[in-house]
């Protein structure tokens, strides 16, 4: 049974710190201010996965509040997310996800981008899709304040694990 997550992420682009988005470094003159690297494509992924298990997002599992966290790489929390989708007897089947921001240019970076996910998840590259696009220069992410992140997945999930999902999703 397929079950289906979306997950959306932003963060302020501030000056003085790294740009880090599906795991690499970007080069840019901003990076993305937040507790942990701040990386909004693999927070957004982590929400969809979350999501699709019927699960709090990812603020619930690594709180800001929390100093373990603080610069922390989110691959760390993209791992977890895959390790709760394997402790589910579930198969991660795709993702696609989009990055919004009106610079820098992403495509360069898209094809490691894919290798770093499937990597962390466990799957193949070709089953992760990343797209970018600019916001046309409207709004925060226009005016280069800002990046923000969507991403979908699918998991395959045993029908047996319907019985350790909250009693709301196994009725429905």
């Amino acid at each position: 049974m397929v079950h289906v997550g979306i997950g959306y992420d932003v963060h302020a682009l501030v000056p003085g710190r790294k740009l880090v988005l599906g795991g690499v470094d970007i080069p840019h003159t901003k990076g993305l201010d937040g507790h942990s690297d701040a990386d909004a494509l693999l927070h957004a992924i982590c929400d969809a996965l979350l999501g699709a298990l019927g699960e709090p997002d990812i603020g619930h599992f690594f709180p800001n509040t929390d100093s373990r966290w603080r610069g922390a790489p989110s691959r760390v929390f993209l791992e977890e997310a895959a390790r709760l989708v394997a402790s589910r007897h579930g198969r991660i089947v795709n993702l696609d996800s989009t990055l919004i921001a009106q610079a820098p240019r992403i495509y360069p970076h898209v094809q490691m981008m894919k290798e770093n996910i499937a990597s962390a998840l466990g799957i193949e590259p070709r089953q992760v899709g990343i797209k970018a696009t600019t916001n046309e220069s409207l709004g925060f992410i226009g005016r280069e304040e800002g990046i923000a992140a969507m991403a979908i997945v699918g998991i395959d999930l045993p029908e047996h694990s319907l019985e350790t999902l909250p009693q709301a999703h196994a009725q429905s």
